[in-house]
């Protein structure tokens, strides 16, 4: 579960922006995360608490916003969600396919208290 480790680095990039930008609290935390990326949006909400005990972001919330995994079939060149358990094209049964989206993990949005 390397989500913790994650999430502990997240906390420490967001107290150096609080510390740069002067910013006393962060009301919410939403993070990008796409269903390709290899980081578990269950595990975050589970270990995201535990992460920003004690620091500055302790009283912020954490929002999630999951990208689907999207691919393009080089066969036929249809757009697709690609599934965990197979990846083969729906229209034409193709197994070549070029990721359009759905690997990103970054920080979206900061909600600052005014």
């Amino acid at each position: 579960m390397h989500e913790l480790g994650i999430v502990i680095q997240i906390v420490k990039q967001m107290e150096q922006y609080m510390e740069d930008h002067k910013i006393s609290k962060i009301e919410t935390l939403v993070l990008q995360v796409g269903e390709l990326s290899g980081v578990y949006p269950k595990y975050l909400e589970d270990v995201y608490p535990i992460a920003v005990e004690g620091s500055k972001l302790s009283d912020t919330s954490l929002e999630l916003d999951i990208t689907p995994g999207i691919g393009q079939c080089k066969s036929c060149g249809k757009s697709y969600r690609l599934d965990v358990d197979t990846k083969n094209c729906p229209f034409c049964e193709g197994t070549e396919y070029d990721i359009i989206s759905g690997q990103d993990f970054l920080i979206k949005e900061v909600h600052v208290k005014e």
